[in-house]
Formats: structure tokens, C-alpha cells, sequence
């Protein structure tokens, strides 16, 4: 990058970039965490209070009064913000020996407290630009959600059920309570329009493997898969079309699969009519590890592939083509084929009503 641009304005914008990159993490609320210190922090001034209290003979009050409840918490407060008026006073050697081996520890574990709440709140922003960097150097062949919406969300949960690591997948979006619903499902997020170059260079789509294009227009969705392509030529593309007339658009614009959404549900609307048993046994193939569904076995370096034990073949791919149904009896699969089966899901089917 700095070959092309030697003033490094790019660099400064993707530096930019990785602080909206969001990593979840299992941790509490910053609210939480000052509240959790601040309870800390007074029971170590109610510790030192009672420690006054117990040796109250050991100690003397400027007034000549005894120590009180209230001199005692007086003494604590002053003490642990190191204010030290010197109205109270340890004469004894016992008083003195306890604000040795008992204030005086207490004492140093509160401004521990204070100054590590400080630090803390202060520096979560850090904590985040420093984990969004070393994401992005060590993340590849991962999955960018272009898009959280209801279409990126559904896409996502079934990724997961097909046994993908939330570390492998990316969600890119504008809505920030969208991205926060990704978060809070494990998945790193990062705020921006996919659109952007700069955006989807944030995103390391070029260590990508997988690109699913999801947002709510269709020429967004254009612009998004043409940007995509250009910036990472092999990186698999599965686009979303609203309106048939733009479905070629996304084709063109170098998408490996493009999904009419709008079809796919009339499509499912019409079958259920006709046939209601069939529209669940399809949503059934559909919602993954449930009840059937189907599975793609890839062709592998060692031979041609072979068909999982308790699958059923439903179609093979060759040359990126769909082989007719009457020729799959006789048919002698080749290392280059890639099957299309259906199997049971892991999970126990739902019943098909009659």
C-alpha cells in the first residue's frame, strides 16, 4: 500500500478502520466494573475503620475525645486518599503495628483500585484498536457478512450450524445495534459501509475465502459484489437480489451464486399451497443439522469423492454443470465431480404432519 500511496493516507485511514473493528469479549459492562471497584474500595475504608475501632486506646484525637464509629471512618477516609491531617494520631505500638501490617496495605490496595479503574476505562478504547490489529494480521480464509441484517443473521446462524467458528466470521455493517447482536453472538464485527474500499480492506478481504453480499438494496448490493471481486478475484461470492432485473447485475459483477430472495420465498408460497408437507421437508434441508439436509462433498486430491455412509446422492456437478437425473444411475463419478447428497441432520427431525 505504501508503494502506491508513499504519503500513507491510506494507512492512516485503514488505522482509522481498525478502531471500529469490534472483538467479543466475555466481559462485564465498564459500568459494572466501576461499580464492582467502588464496592471494594469502601470496604477497605470499612476495614480500616474497624481496625481504628478495635485499637481506639492506642490512638489520640487532637480534641482529647475518645474514637468514635464516626472519628474511626473519618481516619479510614483520610488515610487511604493519602491526605493524612494528622488529627488522629497512633501513639501506641500496637496502633502503630496495625497501620503498618494492616492500613498501611490497605491504603496502597485502594489507590491500586483507583488509579486501575482509571486506567482501565481509560484505555478499553486501546485494548480494542490493539486486538482489531492483531485480528487483522492473523485472520484468514474467514467469511465477511456484507450486511446484518434479517438476511446476514440468517446466513450467519446457518453458518454456525454447519460448524463454522464465530473467529471465522466477519460482520460488516452501518447499524451499530445490528453489530451489536453479532457481538453478543461471538462474531467480530466491523462498523462501515461494505461498499467502501477502504471498509472491505479493513476486513481482509483479500485473505478472504468467502464473501456473502446481504444488504437491504439491490445496488448496494451491486456495488459491494463488483468492489469485492475486483479487490480479491478468488474469493467466492454468494450475493442477494431483491428485484429479478438486477439478479444479472450481480452475475456480471463477478458473483459466484446469486440467491432471488424474493422468488425463493413466492416459490415456497406456491408449494406450500399445492403440496404443505413438501414446504416443510424443503425447510427441513434448508435449517442445517435439523432434521434432512443436504451437503456438498467437494472433489479431493486423492480420487474422486465418495458418497457419506446413510447419504442419499441427489445430483452431481461436473464442469460447473447439473448432470440430468436418469443418467445419475450408471453414472461413474469422476475426481473432478462434485456431489450434492442429502443425510440426516445431528439434530432429531421434526415431524412432517400427514
Amino acid at each position: 500500500m505504501s508503494a502506491l500511496n508513499p504519503s500513507g493516507d491510506i494507512d492512516d485511514s485503514l488505522q482509522k478502520l481498525a478502531e471500529q473493528i469490534r472483538i467479543p469479549r466475555a466481559t462485564r459492562t465498564p459500568l459494572f466494573a466501576v461499580l464492582r471497584r467502588i464496592a471494594m474500595a469502601v470496604t477497605l475504608v470499612v476495614f480500616i475503620a474497624l481496625v481504628v475501632l478495635l485499637g481506639r486506646d492506642g490512638y489520640i484525637d487532637v480534641t482529647d475525645d475518645p474514637i468514635g464509629i464516626l472519628d474511626a471512618l473519618y481516619y479510614a477516609s483520610v488515610t487511604v486518599t493519602t491526605t493524612g491531617y494528622g488529627d488522629i494520631t497512633a501513639v501506641s505500638q500496637g496502633a502503630r503495628l496495625a497501620t503498618i501490617v494492616l492500613i498501611t496495605p490497605a491504603r496502597i490496595l485502594f489507590l491500586i483500585l483507583v488509579v486501575g479503574t482509571t486506567v482501565e476505562v481509560l484505555t478499553e478504547q486501546s485494548r480494542q484498536i490493539l486486538a482489531a490489529k492483531r485480528w487483522r494480521r492473523s485472520v484468514k480464509d474467514h467469511i465477511v457478512i456484507c450486511g446484518y441484517g434479517a438476511t446476514g443473521h440468517s446466513a450467519v446462524a446457518d453458518l454456525l450450524a454447519r460448524g463454522v467458528d464465530p473467529d471465522d466470521i466477519l460482520a460488516v455493517d452501518t447499524d451499530e445495534a445490528s453489530l451489536a447482536d453479532a457481538n453478543d453472538a461471538g462474531i467480530v464485527t466491523l462498523h462501515g459501509d461494505a461498499s467502501k474500499r477502504a471498509v472491505l480492506e479493513s476486513a481482509a478481504i483479500d485473505r478472504a475465502k468467502a464473501v456473502i453480499v446481504a444488504p437491504n438494496r439491490d445496488d448496494t448490493a451491486v456495488l459491494i459484489t463488483l468492489t469485492a471481486r475486483e479487490m480479491n478475484p478468488t474469493v467466492h461470492i454468494v450475493a442477494a437480489g431483491k428485484e429479478q432485473e438486477n439478479l444479472h447485475l450481480l452475475r456480471q459483477g463477478g458473483a459466484n451464486e446469486v440467491i432471488d430472495a424474493t422468488a425463493a420465498v413466492g416459490r415456497m408460497l406456491g408449494l406450500g399451497t399445492q403440496s404443505p408437507g413438501a414446504v416443510q421437508v424443503v425447510d427441513d434441508m434448508l435449517d442445517a443439522g435439523r432434521g434432512l439436509e443436504l451437503v456438498q462433498v467437494t472433489p479431493t486430491t486423492s480420487g474422486p469423492p465418495a458418497i457419506p455412509a446413510g447419504a442419499t446422492l441427489v445430483a452431481v456437478v461436473r464442469d460447473g454443470v447439473r448432470l440430468p437425473p436418469h443418467e445419475l444411475a450408471d453414472l461413474v463419478i469422476e475426481a473432478k465431480d462434485t456431489l450434492i447428497v442429502l443425510r440426516e441432520g445431528h439434530k432429531p427431525p421434526r415431524q412432517v404432519a400427514d
